[in-house]
């Protein structure tokens, strides 16, 4: 998590020191700033541009803002920035005197319920959440897809099952995997309903005649090319790859290759247009993998990279598996090979 926070007093600037103390203990980035001339007085670097400007920058940077101090200067300083709760920070304030944290925005998707209630322990102050599943202590399927990592693919049904949910009527549940935990009460596994909630990496499938797709970016992608491949190439491959097993584009988690690959600018944008987190390995490395079914191994790979194979051995090492979900698969130099991340639905 990336968390801005911005003080206007002194006794919210060392508010603000000890909240980054406390988030930078838990191994996440906090960056801090005081408003006025006094702020490099009170022990914090003081803002030198508007307000404006901060919050527009800090909003298209980061994943949390706090504003310490009056609820109206984080209105206005947030309002003209607000866009879609798909894509907006989640954006908290705090009195300067510690007593409140405030829950402004994002407060399911953005995570800003559940960072109030942090920020309020660390400071001994009452979280101040508004939302309506919350407040009755009802299950929320946008925080619930937040806390899980999966993709949520249509906002208007997830409030549409939110409603169902505080009208105290039961949504339906369909999952590809495996559950664990108290299944909330508010959804019925197996049952037949109007709408409901479909766990699974095809998000094409709609096991009711409302179904909200949620998607686990579990699919990991090995990845070989020749040099000077560009992102619309290995998408062409990938996304007929994906389509063939019935993946959603938006599970995709992890794309890996073989460390010469790891300044190759077209494999580099492809990581970038899907948000897959991008690893690389050495030949030492994809060599010690093993596959259940063996490798399709290519002496003219092996001559230039020193493996024989690029995509299946990097796709396993990455997902921590010994077999694959789609063999090697080749075109316009491009290889492309699927493993699955282990995956258990938690409740």
């Amino acid at each position: 998590m990336k968390l801005a926070v911005i003080a206007f007093t002194r006794s919210g600037c060392r508010f603000a020191e000890k909240i980054r103390e406390a988030v930078i203990a838990k191994e996440n980035e906090c960056e801090i700033w005081g408003k006025g001339k006094e702020a490099c007085a009170w022990g914090i670097p003081a803002l030198e541009e508007s307000l404006r400007e901060w919050t527009g920058r800090q909003f298209a940077a980061k994943d949390a803002l706090l504003f310490i101090g009056a609820t109206g200067i984080a209105v206005r300083a947030i309002a003209p920035f607000v866009k879609s709760k798909a894509s907006d920070p989640a954006v908290l304030c705090m009195d300067e005197q510690g007593r409140f944290v405030i829950s402004l925005l994002s407060g399911h998707l953005g995570g800003a319920n559940e960072l109030t209630k942090g920020i309020a322990s660390i400071c001994g102050a009452v979280p101040v959440i508004t939302t309506a599943t919350d407040i009755d202590g009802r299950f929320s399927v946008d925080s619930f897809a937040r806390r899980e990592h999966l993709y949520l693919d249509n906002l208007k049904l997830a409030k549409e099952i939110s409603a169902e949910v505080l009208e105290n009527r039961t949504v339906g549940l369909y999952s590809d995997f495996e559950l664990s935990g108290q299944i909330p009460f508010e959804l019925a596994l197996g049952k037949q309903k109007e709408i409901g909630i479909s766990i699974s990496l095809d998000d094409s499938y709609d096991p009711f005649p409302k179904t909200l797709h949620l998607v686990p970016g579990i699919v990991v992608l090995g990845i070989g090319c020749k040099k000077g491949t560009t992102k619309e190439q290995i998408e062409a491959l990938v996304k007929k790859v994906m389509a063939q097993n019935q993946f959603s584009m938006h599970s995709i988690g992890k794309i890996a290759s073989i460390d010469l690959k790891q300044e190759e600018q077209g494999l580099l944008d492809f990581c970038e247009a899907y948000h897959g987190e991008f690893l690389t390995y050495s030949r030492e490395d994809l060599e010690k993998v093993s596959c259940e079914e063996g490798f399709s191994e290519s002496s003219f790979v092996k001559g230039i990279t020193g493996v024989g194979n690029v995509c299946e051995r990097s796709a396993l090492k990455a997902s921590g598996q010994t077999r694959l979900i789609q063999k090697k698969a080749a075109e316009n130099g491009v290889t492309v090979a699927i493993a699955l991340e282990k995956y258990i639905v938690r409740f």
